[in-house]
């Protein structure tokens, strides 16, 4: 695995332990986005994708009572990544809709352009629940069984 996609993978499920968001999720997302450190896309309405996370730049606002600034968006490391699943949790337990529309507002709250976003990333969500199975060894604890 080339060191950019492992950097991807470790930020991505430690960001999803963290916020409690399921981390093929997470993966899935970082993988739509697929930004890189530094990066910034420019978007047809004037905004900007920041960062490994693509962040966009409307939230810079909300972030900036945090002391969150454009910079440490863009910053390398998993400081993206947590605020993503920051975001994506937020999404999830605030949103209306099915599971799968909440996580896609992360890209857009448009409907035509939500579920494009929620298509592909259904998709890339169970190619990555697959790879977890497959990889990462968990066991389910059931209350009062041994």
């Amino acid at each position: 695995m080339p060191p950019q996609v492992q950097e991807r993978v470790v930020c991505s499920i430690a960001a999803a332990v963290k916020y409690e968001v399921p981390a093929n999720i997470v993966l899935a997302v970082a993988e739509k986005e697929s930004g890189k450190p530094g990066q910034r896309v420019r978007n047809t309405n004037g905004t900007e994708d920041i960062g490994s996370m693509q962040i966009n730049t409307v939230y810079l606002e909300d972030l900036a009572q945090y002391g969150i600034t454009a910079d440490d968006v863009a910053a390398p490391g998993c400081y993206s990544f947590d605020l993503a699943a920051w975001r994506l949790r937020g999404h999830i337990l605030k949103d209306s809709g099915d599971l799968w529309t909440r996580v896609a507002n992360y890209h857009s709250r448009t409907p035509k352009y939500n579920a494009i976003y929620r298509a592909d990333l259904m998709q890339k969500a169970a190619n990555w629940a697959d790879w977890l199975d497959k990889y990462f060894a968990t066991r389910n604890f059931q209350e009062g069984k041994k």
